[in-house]
């Protein structure tokens, strides 16, 4: 099922109401007496995380702890689970996940509810009614390759299974639990007759490469790009194309959608239950929806949820405006329901092993 409110060929989300966003002096007092705010898991390449975590410090002198960076959706909520009773420095406040983890770690009592004051221009199909989590932005996945070290660039799922790509195409994380890895088992189902339902096609697919020894069983990350030992991975757009920008003048690299199969997602935030600092991870929300927040994710590729509202109010700085790729190629995306994901999930989790059989590990 698609998320019918999203016009992706118009690479815009719709969206409902005016902005009201305003933090209250008691709310940023309560966080600076916190004095810190712990984040997990956020690359600062990663939608532009870098300069979002630099802006809010600086405007709101808060320490910014940062854990596991290069760790996967299932990571997050594990660090939530793990860290209950602790309020030390590995205890995250807030997590960024993949779409389908949210329903279930309400479910577990792993989030706590926070509407945050630009909550009306949020649409309704991304939220949880009760503030337990929120979208924040949505890609497509693409193919990140290094041109240095792979001559022809794939224009598709089936093209990866060539022999001139041998040892060279990887996954941007274990797939048994992180959320853009299984997206793309999803993905490769798709263009080769499955479906989020039935991905069984996807992880046959990955059996191949593996077989045909095309797979590198190595969790894929921009060093590992640029060095060519993981020239060819499939990540999402805005991480591959920030790739790209980083590395210009070094290694070219070539950011491509796939002709079938395109498969875009969207992220959710949301605040531990058991956050050791409340106040600071209301304000973090606060200033990741607020018009800047949403400005710094365009900045770093990501179309963020209220774009819609600040293209309506004239905010979009025409120097950001122009950053994004051509609409048309995402056309054709397919956003997976909530449902769809976790089935998904839970079938390459449960199969992995025994189809595919071999570990993705992280260098």
């Amino acid at each position: 099922m698609k998320l019918n409110t999203i016009a992706i060929a118009a690479g815009v989300i719709a969206v409902l109401g005016a902005p009201v966003w305003g933090q209250s002096k008691a709310l940023i007092d309560a966080a600076k007496k916190e004095g810190q705010l712990t984040v997990i898991a956020l690359p600062h390449d990663w939608v532009n995380y870098g300069e979002m975590i630099e802006k809010f410090k600086a405007k709101y002198g808060l320490t910014v702890n940062e854990l596991n960076p290069d760790g996967g959706s299932g990571d997050e909520i594990e660090a939530i689970k793990a860290n209950k009773d602790n309020k030390g420095p590995q205890a995250p406040d807030v997590i960024d996940v993949g779409l389908s983890f949210g329903p279930t770690a309400k479910a577990d009592g792993l989030l706590m509810n926070y509407k945050v004051s630009t909550w009306g221009t949020i649409p309704n199909d991304v939220k949880d009614a009760d503030g337990a989590w929120y979208g924040d932005y949505y890609g497509a996945l693409a193919f990140e390759v290094n041109k240095s070290a792979v001559k022809n660039i794939p224009a598709d799922w089936a093209d990866l299974l060539k022999p001139e790509y041998k040892g060279k195409v990887a996954l941007a994380g274990d797939p048994r639990t992180a959320n853009q890895a299984i997206m793309t088992i999803g993905a490769m189902a798709l263009a080769n007759g499955g479906s989020f339902a039935k991905v069984a096609p996807g992880l046959d697919f990955v059996s191949k490469l593996n077989k045909a020894g095309n797979f590198v069983p190595v969790i894929a990350v921009p060093g590992t790009v640029a060095s060519g030992e993981t020239p060819i991975t499939i990540r999402w757009d805005y991480n591959a194309l920030a790739n790209r920008d980083k590395n210009a003048g070094t290694t070219d690299i070539s950011v491509t959608l796939p002709k079938t199969g395109v498969v875009a997602g969207v992220y959710i935030q949301a605040i531990s239950a058991y956050a050791p600092h409340p106040n600071a991870a209301k304000l973090w929300m606060e200033y990741l929806y607020s018009d800047e927040g949403q400005i710094i994710w365009l900045k770093g590729y990501g179309h963020p949820v209220r774009y819609n509202d600040l293209a309506k109010r004239n905010v979009i700085p025409a120097e950001v405006a122009k950053l994004l790729p051509p609409a048309a190629g995402y056309a054709k995306a397919v956003f997976p329901s909530i449902a769809d994901q976790d089935a998904a999930k839970k079938y390459i989790a449960d199969k992995w092993d025994s189809v595919v059989g071999v570990d993705v590990v992280k260098k």
